[in-house]
């Protein structure tokens, strides 16, 4: 019996007459949100850190066919019965522990969503301050230590605004403001390549730029943290994508369509950014790798009006799409009964103000190492438990009416699957003494190499040591497991 405590309409599996996404929703998905400044800025930052234009492309490349895997994975159960990502981890961890990956997933949602309406209400500032001077010169009224700027700071919170309307709106709104995106993102991309070939003197020279590593040992110190970052730059969206492929026709749309858009999309205009990037170099005679400030260079008022308004539709449908719909479905998932989808979208945007997200993506250095490795460590542990239960120990196979109830089969012990609650821990702490040493809050003559370099593998050491901790703890209940999804079968469910 499905417990008010447990079950909404918003957490509801999505009956297979009203799943509406095929292969063409799926690749729009992708294209418009990998079309965002924070993709841009992925690659410049690997320019940045020394790479030259093809070991950064390929590092990228690289780290998103790595985690369309776990992606593809993880989508099967959302396609199969329609539920979302927070419902799905109910399976692994419990009706309540299920709040433990979701709550760690939301908080990295919040923070990406500070992060793009930080970038969008920047745009805004751009443009409206070309117009209007004397929003740049504004008193600062916030105290020095947030480094935050009166006129930004407005336009922040008027796209931040917008955002809440967009989520005031509903899902659909979501879809079609992506459809929108994928197909007009894709030529103010184009514009800023020709400008950048033909400001940089033809795609020769800005290809000419080179590695700054001086040897091999310097290239692999920085490209295994670097893909880390990479496969960790989707790593939410790895977990929670469940949240869309509830809506997906058959597997085969959210398959193809994931498959042929992810790492193209990705990769493409990962290249954009590491061509417009190498050709600041020539152009003004140093590196910028953020694109906001690098349109603050453009003299063309009208040029930067059109740049910024791009940027800013951008990121708004990014936003909402990456950043939005799984946090909300994650806060709803903590009190179904009281927490709507749309209540659950305006605790995000709270959220997102509160982690003063422009401190966030400050330097390259940071918003590579501390930022996208440190959450994909508490990730990645997840998606190895949630991978290892569904394909492992039930073999695909799900009893939908106990993912809503107490007395289930899911209800472990008092709801929680401490077995996955030890394995997520396992999986978490061998890359907490190397975040220490990030953040430099302990030094790192205090923590043998050996050790504080497993965080440069985050990702990947949390997937693996987690799902397999998790599969030996589970499998005694092998046999206990295969007859529960032998009963689920015959009742076809």
């Amino acid at each position: 019996m499905k417990s008010s405590a447990l079950y909404s309409e918003d957490l509801a599996p999505i009956p297979a007459d009203k799943r509406s996404w095929n292969t063409w929703n799926y690749a729009a998905l992708w294209i418009s949100m990998s079309l965002c400044i924070p993709t841009y800025m992925l690659a410049s930052s690997l320019i940045e850190g020394g790479m030259n234009w093809w070991q950064a492309i390929l590092t990228i490349f690289l780290g998103n066919t790595v985690v369309l895997i776990p992606m593809i994975l993880n989508g099967h159960a959302g396609a199969k019965y329609g539920i979302p990502f927070p419902v799905f981890a109910r399976a692994s961890f419990g009706v309540r522990g299920a709040n433990i990956p979701a709550i760690l997933r939301a908080i990295v949602a919040c923070g990406w969503f500070g992060i793009q309406t930080w970038i969008g209400g920047y745009a805004l500032y751009l443009m409206l301050r070309l117009w209007f001077p004397a929003l740049g010169t504004m008193s600062p009224i916030f105290p020095a230590s947030w480094t935050l700027e009166t006129g930004p700071a407005i336009t922040f919170f008027l796209f931040w605004l917008l955002n809440m309307y967009v989520i005031y709106l509903g899902v659909d709104s979501i879809k079609k403001l992506l459809v929108f995106k994928a197909f007009f993102l894709p030529f103010a991309a184009l514009a800023l390549l020709f400008w950048a070939i033909s400001a940089g003197n033809g795609l020769g020279p800005i290809l000419d730029q080179p590695s700054k590593f001086t040897n091999s040992a310097d290239f692999w110190h920085f490209f295994f943290p670097a893909l880390t970052g990479m496969v960790g730059f989707w790593a939410t969206l790895s977990l929670n994508i469940p949240d869309f492929t509830r809506y997906a026709k058959s597997q085969r749309a959210q398959i193809i369509g994931q498959a042929i858009a992810l790492p193209s999309a990705m990769t493409l205009f990962s290249f954009i950014g590491v061509v417009v990037t190498s050709a600041t170099v020539i152009i003004y005679g140093t590196m910028i790798w953020d694109p906001l400030v690098l349109a603050e260079k453009f003299e063309s008022k009208l040029l930067v009006t059109i740049a910024m308004i791009a940027v800013a539709v951008s990121t708004l449908a990014t936003n909402i799409a990456a950043n939005m719909v799984s946090p909300a479905n994650d806060f709803a998932n903590l009190s179904p009964a009281k927490i709507s989808f749309k209540t659950g979208g305006y605790i995000t945007g709270i959220i997102g103000i509160l982690i003063f997200p422009w401190k966030l993506i400050a330097d390259p250095n940071g918003y590579i190492f501390t930022w996208l490795i440190a959450y994909s460590s508490l990730l990645g542990p997840v998606g190895g438990i949630m991978i290892a239960d569904y394909y492992f120990i039930r073999r695909k196979l799900l009893n939908v009416d106990d993912l809503y109830a107490f007395g289930g089969i899911y209800g472990y012990n008092n709801g929680f699957n401490l077995k996955a609650v030890i394995a997520i821990v396992l999986g978490i702490l061998p890359n907490v003494p190397g975040f220490l040493v990030q953040v430099k809050l302990i030094s790192s003559d205090s923590v043998w190499p050996g050790i504080s370099g497993i965080y440069n593998y985050a990702w990947f050491a949390g997937f693996f040591i987690s799902g397999f901790v998790y599969y030996l703890l589970m499998k005694p209940n092998n046999t206990e497991m295969k007859n529960t999804a032998l009963k689920t079968l015959k009742k076809g469910k």
